[in-house]
C-alpha cells in the first residue's frame, strides 16, 4: 500500500513537473528571437489623396496594412476585445494558467488538442513568429515567446502590436485597415458595434467576414456585446442600442485606385520626391490632382475619341459608296491604333489638376501624357510668334504670306523643301495676328527668317526649351514634346508671362513627419504686356481660327491647333483665365490618322468639352482675362488691336490741315 502511494506521489510531482522540464528543454535548444515583435516595423501601406483630401488609392507590396499607434485606438476598441479574447489581459505575465489547465482537461478527454486557451500575447505570437500547426511543441515555444515578450513589452504596446498584426479579413491587416475597409470610417468615428464586428474578426476572418456572412458577422458582434455588458462595461441602453443597430459594410477593392495614370506617374517619379519604399513606406501622398476634373478628363478625352472614331467609320462609308462595286478602298483607316492624351494645369501654380495618359487604362496603362514625344506641329507656332512680339512686332504687323523654295544638302545631295499652307494657297501680305489665327505656314517661315534663325534659336533659349531643330523645319513644330512639357512651356503664355514647372504631388507625410514639399520653380519670359498680346491673339485663334471646336460659351478662352505632317499627330493646346489644358491624339505607331483628322477637328472638341464640365463643377472659377497695366487699344480698320510700350502702334501718315485751330 504505501509503495502504491509512493508511486501516485511520484507520478504526481512528475505530472507538475513535467510541463516546466518542458519549458527548460526548449528554453536551452532553442533561439527564441522576438526582435521583430520588440522593433516592430511591419511592411505599411501607402495612401494617395487628391487636393481635396479625397483618397484616390491604396498601394502595398504583399499585405495591406495602416499603422495604428495606441493614442489612436479607442478605448472602447480595447474592451470589446479584452471582453471577447482575454478578459484578464493586464492581470496573467503572457499565458493564463486557470485557462491552460481548462484546456488540457479538455484536450485530454477529447484526445487531440481542441483548445487553446491563447492569451492575446500569445495570438501575438502565433501570428507573427510561429506558424498554426497544432502541436505541442509550436505550443510550447508559443509559451515561451509570450512570457519572453511581455518582460520587455508594456501591457500597451502588446496591444497595439496586436491591433496591428492581426488579420482582419478581405485582405485587410490591422484594425485600422479594417475601420477603413468594410466601414470607410476612421477609428474614432466607429460605433460600439462596428468595433465589435472588427475585434470578433480575427477569431475566424473568412467565417466572420461581413462582406461574405453579413449575418454571422453580427451574431459574433452580438456576443462581444454581451460579454461586454455581462462584464459590467456597458450599461443597458447601450447594449440594446448596440445589439439593434445594422451597420452597413462596403466591398471595396483594396487598391481603390480611381486614378491608376496618377498613382502610375508618382510611383515613377518616386526618386524625385527621396524615396526608395514608396511601396511599403506606410506614406501619406497628397496629390495636386483635383478628382471632379480628372474624372471630367477621361470623360472628355474618351467622348472625343468616340466621335473621331464615328466620323472616320463614316468618311469610309461614303467613299465605299461613291467607289464601283467591285472597287476596294486604297487604304482603311486602323481604329485601334487610335489613342490619346490630356494634361490640365493651374496656370500659375503649375499643380497638374488632371492627368490622362490614355482613352482606357484597363486596355493601355502607357501615360501618353508624360512619356509619349510627338511634334506639337502649328501647336508650337506661338513661341516664334512670342519672340516676335517681344522683339517689338505687334498683332498688327505685316507679314509676307508667299511660298519660296529652300535648298539644302544631305549627305552630299543638295535637295529642296518646298513648304506649303495647309489650304494649299497664299495670301500675300497679312497681319502678324491673321498668320497666327489661320496658322499660316509659309507666314511663319518668313517670320522666321527675317527674325533670323540664329537670332530665334538665341531668344528660345529663355523657354528652356531643349533639342530645337538647328533648322527652318522648328517654324512647323518638328521639335518632339509630350504633352505634359508642352502645357508646361505654354504656361508662358497662361501665366502672364512667366513659366512654371508643373507639379504632381504637394506634399509627402509619413507618421506626424512632412518627407517632402513642393517647392514652386519658375522662369520669366517676358512681361506681362507681351504675353497678354499673344493672348489677344490665341483668343481669335479660337473665336475665329483654326480653333473654332475649342469655344465654349460663357468663358473666355486662349489657345492653338497642331496639325503634323499627313495628319499624323492633332493637338490643342490652350487656357482659360486660370486653367491651362493640352490635348493630343494620334496613332501609337505614328502612322497617320485619317487625312480629315486635324487638331482642331479631333483634339479641340475634348478640350472644349473639359471645359464646359469646368464650368458646371465650378461655376464660380474666373471667366475672363485681366488685362495688365500698359496695354492699349487701338481700332485698326474696325478691328481692335492691342499694343504696349515695346509692341508700339503702326505709324499712321495723315495730312495736317495748318487752318485747323488746337483746341485745349
Amino acid at each position: 500500500m504505501k509503495m502504491v502511494k509512493n508511486i501516485f506521489f511520484t507520478l504526481f510531482f512528475l505530472g507538475l513537473l513535467t510541463p516546466f522540464l518542458l519549458l527548460g528543454y526548449f528554453l536551452t535548444v532553442e533561439d527564441y528571437d522576438i526582435s521583430s515583435l520588440k522593433e516592430y516595423k511591419p511592411s505599411l501601406t501607402t495612401r494617395f489623396y487628391d487636393k481635396n483630401g479625397e483618397k484616390i488609392a491604396n498601394i502595398f507590396e504583399d499585405k495591406h496594412r495602416y499603422y495604428a499607434s495606441f493614442s489612436e485606438i479607442p478605448p472602447r476598441v480595447i474592451e470589446a476585445l479584452l471582453a471577447i479574447e482575454d478578459t484578464t489581459f493586464f492581470e496573467h505575465p503572457g499565458i493564463n494558467i486557470d485557462a491552460i489547465f481548462r484546456a488540457i482537461i479538455k484536450d485530454i478527454k477529447a484526445g487531440k488538442l481542441v483548445e487553446g486557451a491563447s492569451t492575446i500575447t500569445q495570438q501575438l505570437v502565433k501570428n507573427k513568429l510561429l506558424t498554426r500547426d497544432k502541436k505541442i511543441s509550436r505550443k510550447i515555444k508559443e509559451v515561451i515567446y509570450a512570457l519572453k515578450l511581455e518582460m520587455v513589452l508594456s501591457k500597451e504596446e502588446i496591444l497595439e502590436r496586436y491591433l496591428n498584426e492581426i488579420y482582419f479579413g478581405h485582405g485587410y491587416y490591422g484594425i485600422k485597415t479594417a475601420a477603413d475597409g468594410y466601414f470607410r470610417k476612421k477609428l474614432h468615428d466607429l460605433t460600439l458595434k462596428e468595433m465589435a464586428i472588427l475585434v470578433g474578426l480575427p477569431k475566424a476572418p473568412s467565417t466572420y467576414a461581413p462582406t461574405k456572412n453579413y449575418e454571422i458577422s453580427m451574431g459574433r458582434a452580438n456576443r462581444v456585446i454581451a460579454r461586454m455588458y455581462a462584464l459590467g462595461w456597458i450599461d443597458e441602453d447601450t447594449y440594446n442600442d448596440a445589439l439593434l443597430e445594422n451597420p452597413q459594410v462596403f466591398d471595396d477593392t483594396l487598391t481603390q485606385n480611381s486614378a491608376p495614370f496618377i498613382v502610375d506617374e508618382v510611383l515613377r517619379r518616386a526618386s524625385e520626391f527621396g524615396i526608395d519604399d514608396i511601396k511599403s513606406g506606410g506614406y501619406e501622398i497628397y496629390t495636386t490632382i483635383d478628382m471632379r476634373l480628372q474624372e471630367a478628363a477621361r470623360e472628355s478625352l474618351k467622348k472625343a475619341y468616340d466621335m473621331s472614331v464615328k466620323r472616320i467609320e463614316g468618311y469610309e462609308a461614303r467613299e465605299k459608296r461613291r467607289l464601283q462595286a467591285d472597287q476596294e478602298l486604297e487604304q482603311s483607316t486602323d481604329i485601334s491604333l487610335l489613342n490619346g492624351a490630356l494634361v490640365s494645369l493651374d496656370s500659375k501654380t503649375g499643380d497638374i489638376l488632371a492627368l490622362v495618359g490614355s482613352v482606357d487604362y484597363q486596355k493601355s496603362p502607357y501615360n501618353r501624357a508624360t512619356q509619349g514625344r510627338r511634334q506639337p506641329g502649328s501647336a508650337f507656332k506661338p513661341f516664334i510668334y512670342q519672340v516676335a512680339i517681344d522683339l517689338g512686332y505687334s498683332g498688327a504687323t505685316e507679314l509676307i504670306d508667299i511660298a519660296r523654295t529652300y535648298t539644302y544638302e544631305k549627305d552630299g545631295e543638295e535637295l529642296k523643301w518646298q513648304p506649303k499652307n495647309y489650304e494649299k494657297n497664299y495670301k500675300g501680305i497679312l497681319t502678324l495676328r491673321e498668320a497666327l489665327v489661320h496658322s499660316r505656314n509659309l507666314a511663319t517661315i518668313n517670320l522666321v527668317n527675317e527674325i533670323g534663325l540664329s537670332a530665334l534659336l538665341k531668344e528660345f533659349r529663355k523657354f528652356g526649351i531643349a533639342n530645337l531643330p538647328p533648322d527652318l523645319s522648328i517654324a512647323l513644330g518638328s521639335i518632339t514634346l509630350s504633352p505634359l512639357e508642352l502645357a508646361k512651356y505654354y504656361t508662358s503664355f497662361a501665366n502672364g508671362g512667366i513659366q512654371v514647372e508643373p507639379n504632381i504631388v504637394r506634399y509627402i507625410e509619413k507618421g506626424s513627419t512632412t518627407v517632402y514639399e513642393k517647392t514652386e520653380r519658375t522662369r520669366f519670359i517676358t512681361e506681362e504686356t507681351q504675353a497678354y498680346i499673344m493672348t489677344t491673339i490665341l483668343q481669335d485663334v479660337i473665336k475665329s481660327g483654326t480653333g473654332r471646336r475649342a469655344n465654349v460659351k460663357g468663358i473666355e478662352l486662349a489657345g492653338k491647333t497642331g496639325t503634323t505632317n499627313n495628319n499624323i499627330d492633332g493637338w490643342f493646346s490652350g487656357y482659360s483665365p486660370t486653367i491651362e489644358t493640352v490635348v493630343w491624339f494620334g496613332n501609337d505607331d505614328n502612322t497617320p490618322m485619317h487625312k480629315r483628322e486635324t487638331g482642331g477637328k479631333i483634339a479641340a472638341p475634348a478640350f472644349a468639352m473639359f471645359y464646359k464640365s469646368v464650368l458646371k463643377l465650378y461655376p464660380q472659377i474666373q471667366r475672363e482675362f485681366e488685362k495688365p497695366t500698359g496695354i492699349m487699344e487701338v481700332n485698326i480698320k474696325g478691328k481692335k488691336e492691342f499694343f504696349s510700350d515695346k509692341s508700339r502702334p503702326p505709324r499712321v501718315e495723315t495730312e495736317v490741315n495748318a487752318e485747323e485751330t488746337l483746341l485745349f
